[in-house]
């Protein structure tokens, strides 16, 4: 038993991409195409299609893994068997990552293997309410609506925007402005100078994307931008958030004018995981997720 070869993915591969991930009702960030596209280089994100399944793989310090595989529940079983062989043949390790609890579940069942499976701490999803995100309400987000209010404050003339062609220039001078100071800060972390890269690529083709995005100018200068997309029916992802750090509250008023502006109807705001950055970690907590998504690391067994 073996699947068909394996290739590159590329910005053509978005309407397959959308359709498998749009069959059934996903909650792990990562399976949208900007975010798989976004990151493609640095893991070697690969596809193939066969029987009505999607199979992806991707590389990370020369070790293969699989993404689990998408499409009808009731052809997970078979498409799992699928993987394992592909693994065989490559004379591979059978490895995933970021599989959802669902098919976990899947595997835990599994007849033909056994599977070590361990929850990924680092990659769990932080999700929140959005009407809490607009709101800010209740003595837990006191301090996010304090910043908010003094950012409105100090700086009244600022003005909230959609990502239209007509600004993307000035939101990439802030990104290269963000892309200094961290930098400085965290010389020696690979994912700043990727994640800059992707956010220019997709810019270069927004409106491809099919993404929602919105920014804050201040004095004529674009001073915060962030961009997302609908995750599944009643959630949110938000790919990138961006702000200068020096003006106190810019996170804060874009994060709660985005989703006042463009994701009033959703009830979910995903904004994916910390990665294990214990500043990002502070980050995430300080807005009082409602619920986390589990994400595992599967190895097999026998």
């Amino acid at each position: 038993m073996s699947i068909i070869e394996f290739q590159d993915l590329t910005k053509a591969d978005k309407p397959l991409l959308d359709r498998y991930f749009q069959s059934r009702y996903y909650e792990n960030s990562h399976f949208t195409f900007t975010n798989l596209f976004m990151w493609r280089e640095p893991y070697q994100v690969k596809w193939c299609e066969e029987d009505g399944v999607l199979y992806m793989t991707c590389q990370w310090e020369g070790q293969l893994m699989a993404l689990q595989p998408y499409g009808p529940e009731e052809k997970m079983q078979e498409a799992t068997e699928k993987f394992l062989a592909y693994f065989e043949q490559q004379g591979k390790p059978f490895v995933m990552t970021g599989v959802e609890k669902s098919y976990a579940q899947v595997l835990e069942n599994f007849a033909g293997a056994s599977f070590v499976i361990e929850a990924d701490r680092d990659n769990f999803d932080y999700v929140y309410l959005a009407e809490k995100l607009i709101s800010l309400s209740g003595r837990k987000l006191h301090s996010k609506k304090n910043h908010l209010n003094a950012f409105h404050k100090l700086y009244p003339q600022a003005e909230y925007l959609p990502i239209t062609e007509e600004i993307l220039a000035d939101c990439l001078e802030e990104l290269q402005r963000w892309y200094d100071i961290r930098i400085q800060d965290e010389p020696d972390d690979p994912f700043i100078g990727w994640e800059s890269r992707a956010i220019r690529e997709v810019f270069e083709d927004y409106t491809y994307f099919d993404l929602k995005g919105g920014a804050i100018r201040l004095d004529g200068r674009i001073i915060a931008f962030t961009f997302g997309e609908q995750l599944n029916t009643d959630s949110v992802v938000v790919h990138v958030e961006k702000a200068d750090p020096n003006i106190r509250g810019a996170y804060p008023a874009i994060n709660q004018a985005y989703v006042e502006n463009c994701w009033q109807g959703m009830t979910y705001i995903n904004r994916e995981e910390d990665m294990g950055h214990e500043g990002l970690r502070k980050a995430k907590e300080s807005y009082k997720p409602v619920k986390m998504i589990e994400k595992f690391n599967v190895k097999r067994l026998a």
